[in-house]
């Protein structure tokens, strides 16, 4: 027995109704559904489309489809951070890694020449950290505005444009102004070659997540689900 149109639907809604959000979630869902419940029914031609449907959905367990959709974000977030990672690493190739060694070395002279080092590190991290929380917040407010006039929300996108992905990104220069700011670590030329190098590689990190990510991320997506770049048109 072959699944029809309404059926689909149904489907489709049904994920819906046990809170299943995104429509890439939804696609993956609805298509092992059908696909249980077509070979169930045509095991056993008696079994209705509702009944083969309830059973197979409490094989998801009391948490329904849940489950699921924290496996599948858990699984996207890890592939962003990775994307994260890829570009990240390009600013330490050439051509780019020359403009990143001359930031490390700027970095280091100017701390060499200041007096107050932990304030000025302490203040270099909390404003490259705020940027990125800004951005974040401004981003996510105009995707909701947008999610709004479309039907079809998609996991990925949201991951990809700052929906709670980036928040394990704060710890680290949290940690580091902690420790810099209140202990006396700058003692040797090793240690602002160490400063430099951070606070250069933490701001490399949120240029990626703030513009290079996002500028391809249409292009991401498109490769992942071809029929986001149908909606798009």
């Amino acid at each position: 027995m072959k699944l029809n149109e309404t059926q689909i639907q149904y489907l489709f809604d049904f994920t819906r109704q046990h809170y299943v959000e995104y429509y890439d979630l939804q696609s993956e869902l609805v298509d092992h559904l059908a696909n249980a419940i077509e070979q169930a029914i045509s095991e056993n031609p008696n079994l209705s489309f509702e009944q083969a449907l309830s059973a197979e959905f409490k094989k998801f367990g009391i948490f329904g489809f849940m489950d699921v959709v924290e496996k599948r974000q858990g699984a996207l977030t890890r592939k962003y951070h990775k994307m994260v990672w890829a570009h990240f690493m390009e600013f330490f190739r050439l051509p780019k890694i020359v403009l990143s060694l001359g930031a490390v070395v700027f970095g280091f002279y100017f701390l060499k020449s200041i007096t107050y080092k932990e304030a000025v590190f302490a203040s270099v991290f909390a404003v490259i950290t705020f940027g990125l929380l800004l951005k974040m917040i401004i981003e996510v407010t105009l995707r909701r505005k947008k999610a709004e006039k479309k039907e079809k929300r998609w996991l990925f996108e949201e991951i990809m444009y700052g929906y709670g992905s980036v928040t394990s990104f704060f710890i680290l220069p949290l940690q580091l102004i902690d420790l810099f700011y209140r202990k006396a670590v700058f003692l040797s030329d090793i240690a602002m070659w160490v400063s430099s190098f951070l606070i250069v590689a933490y701001a490399i990190v949120c240029y990626v997540m703030i513009y290079v990510i996002p500028s391809k991320a249409k292009e991401y997506l498109g490769k992942m689900y071809p029929e986001y770049l149908m909606q798009e048109v």
